[in-house]
């Protein structure tokens, strides 16, 4: 049996090592920094959940992952959520600091109009998109955790990139 300071000093290193993960991946689904705060808050706690009754998971990141993005889902689900058509635009602290020189201002505008491009694509668009690019996930792996299959995850996929590939062109 674990001692509560134990059990402490784990959930507060589960946390610090996926918080940033998590919220980032969750501002990505949600488009709303708030509601990504939220949304990480209550993976966060299933995980401590988790912890207390049952065997962890083998791999925390991809439980992790995985319970994010079902919450983001059921966020986006909820009818309070689709009755809303807040567009809170992310900010650019993601997108780099202060240009050094004309290149970097201009990697940097690029970044930006990427995100700004990102933020107007379908849910599942954007979600297909994130999974794959962003995190780094096959078609089949982004079918299985969005509950579609592997022809209409790279139907939406290629849709996204046509939108964000005609939305960059100069």
């Amino acid at each position: 049996m674990r001692s509560q300071s134990e059990s402490v000093l784990e959930h507060d290193g589960i946390y610090r090592a996926h918080k940033a993960r998590i919220v980032g991946l969750c501002r990505l689904l949600l488009r709303d920094p708030d509601e990504a705060q939220d949304v990480a808050q209550e993976v966060f706690v299933r995980a401590f959940e988790r912890l207390r009754k049952e065997e962890p998971p083998t791999v925390w990141e991809a439980w992790l992952v995985r319970v994010a993005i079902n919450a983001c889902r059921d966020r986006q689900r909820s009818g309070w959520w689709k009755g809303r058509r807040k567009n809170v635009e992310l900010d650019e602290t993601s997108a780099g600091s202060v240009p050094s020189s004309e290149a970097d201002a201009l990697a940097r505008e690029r970044r930006t109009q990427i995100w700004h491009e990102l933020q107007r694509l379908g849910t599942k668009q954007r979600n297909v998109f994130v999974l794959r690019y962003v995190e780094g996930w096959s078609t089949s792996e982004v079918a299985e955790a969005l509950g579609l299959n592997p022809g209409s995850v790279k139907t939406h996929l290629f849709r996204a990139v046509r939108k964000l590939r005609k939305a960059m062109e100069f």
